[in-house]
C-alpha cells in the first residue's frame, strides 16, 4: 500500500515563530532552511508515532479483493472516494454503494469492495492527521517538533548523524506512539 499525500498540511507563520524563538533567531535569512528543518521534523514524528500529525488529504492504492482493507495512515477521518485503476491508468470512479468504509475508535480507517471492480487496484482518497492545524496539535507533539527542527538546526555542522528522535523528543512524543505486534 503506497501512500501519496494529495494535499500536504500547511505550516503556519507561527510554527516558525516558535522554532525561531527557541533558537533565538530574529533574522528572517535562514527561514527556508528552519521551514524545511520544521517539515522534515513532522516526517520523523510521524515516523515515531505511527500518526500523521497534521491533516492532509492521502491517497492510498489497495489490491481488488474481497475482504477490509486496512488504510495505512491514521488517524483516518473521512473517506472521500475510492477509484478503479485500469492497467493502463485510468481512474473510473466507483460509486458509493460499491464499497464500505469502517473507521475505528483507535484512528485506523478500512475499506472493502461490496461489488467486483473491474481495474488492477483500488484508490482510496481520504482525510487523516492528528490536528487541522499547527495550533491544535497536542503540545507536547508539536513542542517535540519543535525541540527536534532546533536539534538539527544545531547539529548542522556536527560530525555526524546521530539517532533521531533525541531522547528528550522521544519522551515528548511516546504518549503517542502506537504500537504494532509483529
Amino acid at each position: 500500500m503506497k501512500r501519496v499525500i494529495l494535499t500536504p498540511a500547511a505550516l503556519p507563520s507561527s510554527a516558525l515563530a516558535e522554532l525561531k524563538q527557541w533558537l533565538g533567531i530574529t533574522s528572517a535569512v535562514d527561514d527556508a532552511p528552519l521551514t524545511a528543518l520544521l517539515t522534515a521534523a513532522l516526517d520523523v514524528c510521524e515516523a515515531f508515532t505511527g500518526a500523521l500529525p497534521l491533516e492532509a488529504e492521502c491517497e492510498e492504492a489497495l489490491p481488488v479483493c474481497a475482504g477490509w482493507h486496512h488504510l495505512a495512515t491514521p488517524p483516518v477521518h473521512a473517506v472521500a472516494s475510492v477509484m478503479s485503476v485500469a492497467a493502463d491508468g485510468t481512474r473510473t470512479p466507483l460509486l458509493p454503494g460499491a464499497w464500505e468504509t469502517d473507521l475505528l475508535a483507535d484512528g485506523s480507517g478500512r475499506i472493502r469492495l461490496s461489488a467486483p471492480v473491474e481495474g488492477t487496484r483500488a484508490v482510496v482518497r481520504f482525510t487523516a492527521g492528528l490536528a487541522p492545524e499547527w495550533g491544535r496539535l497536542p503540545e507536547g507533539l508539536r513542542h517535540g517538533i519543535v525541540r527536534l527542527a532546533a536539534h538539527q538546526h544545531r547539529a548542522r555542522d556536527g560530525d555526524g548523524a546521530a539517532p533521531l528522535p533525541p531522547a528528550s523528543v522521544a519522551a515528548l512524543w511516546r504518549p503517542w506512539r502506537r504500537m504494532r505486534l509483529a
